[in-house]
């Protein structure tokens, strides 16, 4: 008998609605904690991929000389990274490609768009696809979608666009697209791209007017 007993008092043993509790508010406490690393790990990243992306750009155009003086408008050809944005429900979502306009038309298309070397898939999207991205494309540009970027402004030498294009020796470009066979378009102020991401921390990138050399601000070695 004394052995049956002691096998029911296991059974009926186990946690008290306090000890629930309190591992309930435990809990809690420690994703609260976890939240404010979520959004620094999702800063950090959409800052790093919009960086490299600027760097892969300006990388294109020191290898792929487009400086042509027979042509009046080889500026228009010029390797450049471009950002726009779709709304949803939830607000503008935005996103960015990398291309060279070969054709002059003022029209990003696909076969004119870089290859992202870690997918094989194009740097490419258009606001009128929405949310979606083609098979082709990669997920890469998506900035809204990975990461919430809700807003990109551009002050400094690239006020009033959403592009920066490079030359052959890495110097930026703004406005290309009203180019001639000068070099009127040449960024005389450092750039300075803010992004808004939402529920986490924004950060600013700058790109040196002389240099073209991008980096995010607050971090030098970036």
């Amino acid at each position: 008998m004394k052995r049956l007993y002691n096998i029911k008092k296991c059974l009926v043993s186990g946690f008290t609605m306090l000890e629930m509790t309190m591992a309930i508010v435990v809990i809690g406490i420690l994703a609260s904690m976890a939240l404010p690393r979520l959004d620094r790990d999702r800063t950090q990243e959409a800052s790093q991929n919009i960086l490299n992306a600027i760097r892969y750009t300006q990388h294109l155009a020191l290898m792929d000389n487009k400086m042509d003086p027979t042509d009046s408008e080889w500026q228009k050809k010029l390797w450049k990274i471009s950002f726009g944005h779709y709304s949803d429900t939830f607000g503008d979502k935005w996103y960015y490609t990398i291309s060279a306009d070969i054709d002059k038309d003022g029209s990003v298309d696909k076969n004119e768009c870089a290859i992202d070397p870690a997918n094989g898939k194009y740097f490419y999207h258009v606001n009128t696809e929405g949310n979606d991205i083609d098979s082709d494309e990669s997920p890469q540009v998506m900035l809204g979608k990975n990461y919430g970027v809700s807003n990109i402004e551009f002050s400094g030498g690239c006020s009033n666009v959403q592009h920066i294009a490079f030359d052959n020796i890495g110097r930026p470009f703004v406005g290309i697209g009203g180019a001639t066979n000068d070099y009127s378009k040449y960024m005389t102020d450092d750039c300075t791209i803010s992004v808004t991401i939402s529920g986490a921390e924004d950060f600013n990138i700058t790109i040196s007017k002389e240099t073209g050399y991008a980096s995010i601000v607050g971090q030098p070695n970036s």
